[in-house]
């Protein structure tokens, strides 16, 4: 086997000094998304003390569950959307009176 001279060229296939950077991002991106989106069940030391395989599976599942979550709330949402505001931003006056609910009796109770 051939030793260089140079301490720093790596001699072996794995993470290289460009891609370290983006590598650390991801892991770190990928706990806190696990710890934010798992709702008080899992702490930062847990996630980062998994094994790799454990994380990974756990991030897909909670991933997993927020696109079906999401799909169906846009599923119920599909048909009653009424759109009061135009895209250019401007307010449909009828569509607006017809969805509010009057905050006060039309009748008054005197005694």
């Amino acid at each position: 086997m051939r030793r260089s001279l140079f301490l720093l060229i790596l001699a072996f296939f794995g993470l290289t000094l460009d891609i370290v950077s983006k590598v650390r991002v991801n892991i770190f991106s990928q706990i806190h998304e696990i710890v934010f989106h798992g709702k008080g069940g899992y702490d930062y030391h847990t996630v980062y003390n998994m094994p790799i395989w454990l994380r990974k599976f756990t991030f897909h599942k909670i991933e997993k569950w927020y696109s079906e979550e999401k799909e169906a709330v846009n599923k119920a949402n599909q048909g009653n959307s009424t759109q009061v505001v135009s895209p250019d931003g401007k307010v449909d006056v009828p569509k607006f009176l017809k969805n509010q609910k009057p905050t006060y009796s039309t009748k008054a109770s005197r005694k």
